[in-house]
């Protein structure tokens, strides 16, 4: 089991190196950079990112009614507080 569960909640998110995967409702949100290196660091990291990749493909194949794409929600535009 990854230490998250994809598409669970909008408040999860792991480090690798410097890769951040952030976990929200609709989509799993990966960026950065991750260096796997051949050594017993590098198992480690490429086995933990498997794992999240793993837990995200079989969720996905699991949804029944999977659409083709997402639409994505408006975000709230603000004020700039600091003009």
């Amino acid at each position: 089991m990854p230490d998250m569960e994809p598409f669970k909640n909008e408040t999860e998110s792991i480090t690798l190196g410097q890769l951040t995967i952030e976990n929200r409702l609709d989509q799993v949100e990966m960026y950065g950079s991750l260096s796997i290196t051949r050594d017993q660091t590098g198992l480690a990291l490429a086995l933990k990112l498997k794992s999240v990749l793993d837990a995200t493909i079989d969720h996905l194949q699991q949804v029944s009614d999977l659409p083709t794409h997402i639409t994505y929600r408006p975000t709230d535009s603000i004020d700039n507080p600091f003009k």
